[in-house]
């Protein structure tokens, strides 16, 4: 059994579910809870040394990074595939999924978030605004490279990685209130996106554990 060690409202983790929904690949969950400090606990390091989510484990072996994980889910179930074969197409695809899994998101991780708090006083308002200026630079530049996509989504007519990476980003942008006027593009990709049933029950509300 494949098994998924979760946080519900983790970016990374979000990419993982919509990429397994996708494939259809069986798999269980386990939530770690990150705002509790569960990722921190000697079992949750034991699979993954950096404390972080998603850990997928396949037959006792840990896969880490949610884009490598999503890299061999790619290749172990290679339809739908992730990214495309051509090599100029792929490299397009893959810049537009690590401008925001490489430059958006760790700069908005948890880890950021309290270092500002700790180390530089930042209040929750302060934060706030930090989180929505990467996001609004990312997206600027995101905007542009995805101007002149060909379908309705960032793949197409078909979702790829840089889908994946969009639909949680968005889910973070609206909880965070970023104006998303400038970036019509974006947006349409986002709900083309979630209106393919796979994604949709990736969602974080779909998810997130009973109380």
């Amino acid at each position: 059994m494949i098994r998924l060690y979760d946080y519900w409202r983790s970016s990374a983790a979000y990419r993982v579910r919509i990429a397994l929904n996708l494939k259809h690949v069986l798999h269980e969950r386990e939530n770690i809870a990150l705002l509790e400090g569960v990722h921190r606990s000697p079992e949750n390091l034991a699979r993954n040394p950096q404390g972080f989510v998603p850990t997928l484990v396949v037959e006792g072996e840990a896969l880490t990074q949610s884009l490598a994980i999503i890299d061999y889910l790619d290749a172990l179930y290679p339809d739908p595939p992730m990214v495309p074969r051509d090599p100029l197409a792929r490299a397009r695809v893959l810049a537009q999924a690590l401008l925001i899994a490489a430059d958006i998101h760790p700069m908005n991780n948890l880890r950021i978030l309290k270092r500002l708090e700790s180390q530089f006083g930042a209040d929750q308002a302060a934060k706030d605004e930090w989180y929505r200026h990467w996001i609004i630079e990312g997206f600027t530049a995101l905007e542009k490279l995805a101007k002149s996509g060909p379908g309705p989504l960032l793949g197409g007519n078909a979702p790829n990685l840089a889908d994946v990476c969009l639909v949680p980003q968005m889910f973070n942008a609206r909880r965070l209130s970023v104006p998303l006027e400038g970036f019509p593009r974006l947006v349409a990709a986002d709900a083309a996106a979630n209106a393919i049933p796979e994604i949709a029950a990736a969602h974080p509300d779909r998810v997130k554990p009973e109380r």
